[in-house]
């Protein structure tokens, strides 16, 4: 059974970073494109940043690009969001998903992945 646990939410000021990490188990990982996605108080779920398996290569969002960077460490089955000069708009429920079929052109979609995390709480407020 595929597990997604998320990890390092939390409340920080504008300006600041944190870094998010999602521990995968009862998958072969790296088989797997892994992804972030978030989703605000009232709005739907929003394309964060992914990591494909097939090409090693990296998307982003384009409100976080730039100052966020996922990274996966293979040997711990872990993928990470660090997230730098954040912003009040960044507050959001943080989400990882996993899928070992997504294509690149639809790993932007939420319908690209079949396993989710439940999901870690960042506030950015003053």
């Amino acid at each position: 059974q595929v597990q997604l646990v998320e990890s390092g939410g939390g409340l920080v000021q504008p300006g600041g970073s944190l870094t998010l990490s999602c521990a995968a188990s009862g998958l072969t990982f790296t088989r797997y494109a892994m992804a972030w996605f978030r989703q605000a108080p009232g709005k739907e779920r929003e394309f964060v940043a992914a990591f494909s398996r097939r090409t090693g290569s990296t998307l982003y969002g384009d409100s976080v690009k730039g100052r966020f960077t996922i990274s996966r460490d293979n040997a711990k089955s872990t993928v990470i969001l660090q997230m730098n000069s954040l912003k009040p708009e960044d507050t959001a429920v943080y989400y990882c998903a996993a899928d070992a079929g997504v294509i690149v052109s639809q790993m932007r979609f939420q319908s690209g992945y079949e396993h989710w995390g439940r999901g870690t709480q960042v506030t950015v407020s003053s």
